[in-house]
């Protein structure tokens, strides 16, 4: 029997970073959601292990970077060994314009907690051992099928407006649309163990020893302990590697006087490189390893699956609450190319791994050294892992600037598509917070405006009357004397000079979104309003 109009607008399916992140930005979005799980709890296992600063970033608007961090090991380096011989290396901690400049180490289970935690904070819950067994376009919305995960025999059928697939890499949801997970699997078998590794292993760096052979991947863990991953050939087997397999390709392909003293946890799997042919299916989303698969190589799966989550959770929060549903086009055409760069960023690094011929191993090794000695491996490798620097300026959720804008005039250098850089600011009104990335971090929508006139200023309070509550607008002024009362809307002076007169709208993400120029006779407060993708801002214009 199908139910309707008994649940919340969006169905959630899966309870991992990425169902939960989604999640997560529903709520603080204003938006309810059912979460369904079909786990028992919260991940044992410890998978995924590196954090980068994008993601990073998105657990600081969602309001759990904090605790993430307390937990996690910093990571200061990478170095790269063939043949026993040092070929390269990269320094992490050195981006600039974030409050994260480096990845840190945290296994998965620490990272869904955090979420969970944050969850039941937002006022949600998840209903573990809840399997979903099939979802089906129907009219404005779709049909799920769903039940206990250890009763195939007891089924409710309901009727959502919105679904979520963040049910991992064999996602029931994708299957049972039909959508194409196009891609290949790799020839070779992947080992991974956790535990007590002694023996010349630096405390914060991580170590690949390139080997005829295969890799030997060494990365340090909170708390102590070491991650020690190796590639095979596959035989076909799914067993965990013993104590024996692990002791033997340790003493093949790392440096004289590694040990493996005690193992937490063990895992043998195949890795795949796939990206789904629709992040979009009508009202039904696909996110994370349901929606994209890739080597473990620069540790980017829990990292972009995490940014998915929180794209389309700010995305769909703000059309239930009345921004235009094109809005949600955005979606797949920003993040699954942002899929394909990623995985096909990793497949490289993972063939770049496995290279074995003589003569290409010289000319890898070769490459690494001038590129490592040049510094240019860490200029390059480093910002494109962290996923910092989009450039989403063909998205549909982002507007074109006018005609002679000057990206440079604005605080944080504001160009359209692009992340918005930081700047320090003196709190004058209504803020805390000593940096524009700092004010940013709530992830909600932000109007900036700057300038030192009383158009400036008038500009920020039509704004303030024009938008909802939770988006917030910034007036950035040189003034020596701005008004400190009565205007509705926040106000800084930033630490450097105020150039002209402008509106700039940042998107949750901290991506700018539009931008004007209020010296133009033809801006209106009401006119750059209406053409935002704002939650409520429609209603409130009529």
């Amino acid at each position: 029997m199908t139910v309707p109009g008994q649940h919340p607008p969006v169905l959630v399916v899966g309870a991992g970073p990425t169902g939960l992140a989604a999640a997560c930005a529903l709520l603080q979005g204003g938006v309810s959601c059912r979460v369904v799980e079909r786990r028992a709890g919260v991940a044992e296992e410890p998978k995924a292990l590196i954090l980068w600063s994008g993601a990073l970033e998105v657990l600081r608007r969602l309001g759990v970077a904090d605790r993430v961090v307390e937990q996690s090991l910093p990571l200061a380096s990478a170095s790269y060994f063939s043949g026993g011989r040092k070929i390269g290396g990269v320094r992490f901690g050195g981006l600039e314009g974030t409050a994260f400049p480096g990845p840190v180490c945290l296994p998965q289970p620490g990272t869904e907690q955090a979420l969970y935690d944050r969850l039941l904070e937002l006022g949600g819950s998840v209903e573990w051992s809840t399997r979903v067994h099939s979802v089906e376009p129907a009219g404005a919305g779709a049909r799920v099928v769903l039940g206990p995960a250890d009763d195939p025999d007891v089924r409710e059928e309901v009727a959502v407006p919105w679904v979520v697939a963040a049910d991992g890499s064999r996602s029931a949801v994708r299957e049972s649309l039909g959508v194409a997970f196009e891609g290949d699997t790799y020839d070779r078998t992947f080992l991974l163990s956790d535990g007590v590794v002694s023996g010349p292993v630096p405390e914060r760096e991580a170590q690949y020893h390139l080997t005829p052979d295969g890799v030997l991947v060494i990365v340090p863990l909170p708390g102590g302990g070491h991650r020690v991953f190796f590639d095979i050939a596959s035989d076909g087997r799914t067993d965990p590697p013993d104590d024996a397999l692990l002791a033997r390709l340790l003493a093949e392909r790392g440096p004289a006087g590694l040990r493996i003293e005690s193992v937490w946890w063990r895992s043998r799997f195949r890795v795949h490189a796939r990206v789904a042919c629709e992040f979009r299916r009508g009202r039904v989303l696909i996110a994370g390893d349901a929606a994209h698969l890739h080597s473990p190589a620069g540790g980017q799966g829990l990292n972009t699956g995490i940014q998915d989550g929180f794209d389309l959770g700010w995305k769909l929060a703000a059309v239930l609450r009345g921004a235009p549903e094109p809005l949600l086009d955005s979606y797949p055409l920003e993040r699954r190319p942002t899929a394909q760069a990623v995985v096909r960023s990793a497949d490289q690094q993972t063939r770049t791994w496995m290279t074995r011929a003589p003569l290409a191993r010289l000319v890898r090794d070769t490459l690494m050294r001038v590129l490592s000695a040049s510094g240019l491996l860490e200029k390059r490798l480093v910002p494109q892992l962290a996923q910092i620097s989009p450039d989403l300026s063909a998205s549909p959720a982002v507007t074109a600037p006018p005609p002679g804008w000057r990206a440079r005039d604005a605080v944080g250098g504001a160009l359209p598509g692009r992340r918005i850089g930081d700047a320090e600011l003196v709190p004058l009104v209504g803020i805390r917070a000593r940096s524009l990335h700092a004010y940013l971090a709530s992830g909600r929508h932000v109007l900036l405006v700057g300038g030192s006139s009383e158009r400036a200023s008038r500009a920020a309070a039509r704004l303030r009357e024009a938008v909802p509550d939770d988006v917030d607008v910034l007036l950035l002024t040189g003034a020596e004397d701005p008004a400190r009362e009565g205007s509705g809307h926040d106000t800084a002076r930033p630490a450097g000079p105020v150039r002209g007169e402008w509106v700039v709208h940042v998107r949750p993400d901290a991506v700018v979104a539009a931008v004007a120029d209020l010296s133009d006779p033809a801006w209106r407060a009401e006119d750059f309003v209406g053409a935002a993708s704002l939650p409520g801002a429609q209603r409130s214009l009529t």
